[in-house]
C-alpha cells in the first residue's frame, strides 16, 4: 500500500463492513454498504440541497462544521409538530438520529463534513422551498 495524502475535498472515504478503508471519487451511493466520509466546500444553500429535506434509514450521521458556519434543520417528527434547528459553529458537530429528516442551512460559505451509512438515503423535496 502506498501511504500518500488524501484530499477530502476531492474524494469521499469509504469505511467498509470489513475494516477497509479506501478513497473513491465523490459519489454518494445510496445502494452501498459501510460508513462515508464526506467533505465539501459549500457557498450557498444550492450547494447543500437546501431545497429537500434528507433522510438516512441505516445510520445515525455526524454532521459536522469546519469552516463557517451551518444550521442544522429538522423536519416535525409528526404532522403538525414543531421543527427544530441547531446553529452548529466552526469546529462542532451534530448527530442526527437515525431515520430523521433533516436538512443544511448556510450562514455563509462553510466547509462540511458528514459520516454516515448512505445506503436506503432518500430526498424530498421541501413543500416550503
Amino acid at each position: 500500500m502506498t501511504l500518500t495524502p488524501i484530499d477530502l475535498f476531492a474524494s469521499f472515504i469509504h469505511l467498509d463492513e470489513g475494516g477497509q478503508v479506501r478513497a473513491e471519487r465523490p459519489v454518494f451511493d445510496s445502494a452501498g454498504s459501510g460508513w462515508q466520509v464526506m467533505t465539501f466546500h459549500v457557498e450557498t444553500d444550492a450547494d447543500v440541497h437546501g431545497d429537500h429535506w434528507e433522510v438516512h434509514p441505516d445510520a445515525e450521521e455526524v454532521v459536522a462544521c469546519l469552516a463557517g458556519g451551518i444550521r442544522l434543520c429538522f423536519r416535525p417528527e409528526e404532522p403538525g409538530g414543531e421543527g427544530a434547528e441547531v446553529k452548529v459553529a466552526a469546529g462542532a458537530a451534530v448527530i442526527v438520529p437515525r431515520g430523521r429528516w433533516h436538512r443544511i442551512a448556510l450562514d455563509g460559505p462553510s466547509d462540511i463534513m458528514s459520516v454516515t451509512v448512505p445506503r436506503g438515503s432518500r430526498l424530498e423535496r421541501r413543500a416550503e422551498a
